[in-house]
């Protein structure tokens, strides 16, 4: 009988150590979003809609941006801009909304961001053109020229020359909270602290929205059509 509880003890090891590692993910990931759900975090969901009220082309449409997915995000909102003026609609009359939420936050954020925290690297969101980590976000004031589209040549799809063409980019809050709690953990700072540094350093024109869902719930009862951004 000791025998075979001695051979027994390695399982049971084998068996707690499995139960403790998973109960440590499981707190790892309620952790960020416990803070997110304990306080009130949210902009003014006011002026969240209102700003929806802006929405009135001709041709309107959301892009959900969920991931990096390289240019896509941003190559696509030209692409249909393009393409409509190609067939007669004019810029003022289209109305283009791009969700940046999940991994695709950064992007609503300034240099100062990339450089003070591994954006990149937990987001996995590389330059595009260099294929590697950046200390910036890619898409704000790119140099003139950087990007491409086979086909097409160069594309202005910076997010500051979009917003010339009238594109409307916001972020979710949601996903602000969790992930600024994450890299909080790694960095040994406050969440609220990175989160608040975080909310100062969302790029000019860029709406703050309670959750990127509840902006393609909005988006799409101002009748845009809705396009996946990937």
């Amino acid at each position: 009988m000791q025998e075979l509880n001695q051979q027994n003890n390695p399982r049971r090891e084998f068996l707690g150590t499995v139960a403790t590692g998973a109960a440590l993910s499981l707190a790892a990931m309620a952790s960020p979003l416990s803070v997110f759900a304990g306080a009130d975090k949210n902009p003014d969901p006011g002026d969240a809609d209102k700003w929806f009220d802006k929405i009135n082309g001709k041709h309107r449409v959301v892009f959900d941006a969920t991931e990096p997915h390289d240019t896509l995000p941003f190559a696509w909102p030209r692409v249909f801009l393009l393409t409509n003026q190609a067939t007669g609609t004019p810029e003022k009359d289209c109305s283009v909304v791009v969700v940046l939420r999940h991994a695709a936050i950064g992007y609503a954020f300034e240099d100062r961001i990339w450089d003070q925290y591994p954006i990149s690297q937990v987001l996995k969101a590389e330059d595009p053109v260099d294929k590697a980590p950046t200390k910036k976000n890619p898409f704000w004031k790119p140099a003139e020229g950087r990007y491409k589209i086979p086909g097409f040549g160069t594309v202005p799809i910076g997010i500051n020359e979009l917003q010339s063409s009238g594109v409307m980019f916001c972020v979710c809050n949601a996903a602000m909270t969790v992930y600024s709690a994450v890299i909080a953990g790694q960095m040994g700072k406050k969440p609220e602290d990175v989160l608040k540094d975080w909310t100062a350093g969302v790029l000019p024109g860029i709406q703050i929205v309670p959750s990127g869902v509840w902006a393609l719930g909005r988006a799409q009862e101002h009748k845009c059509a809705y396009i996946f951004a990937g």
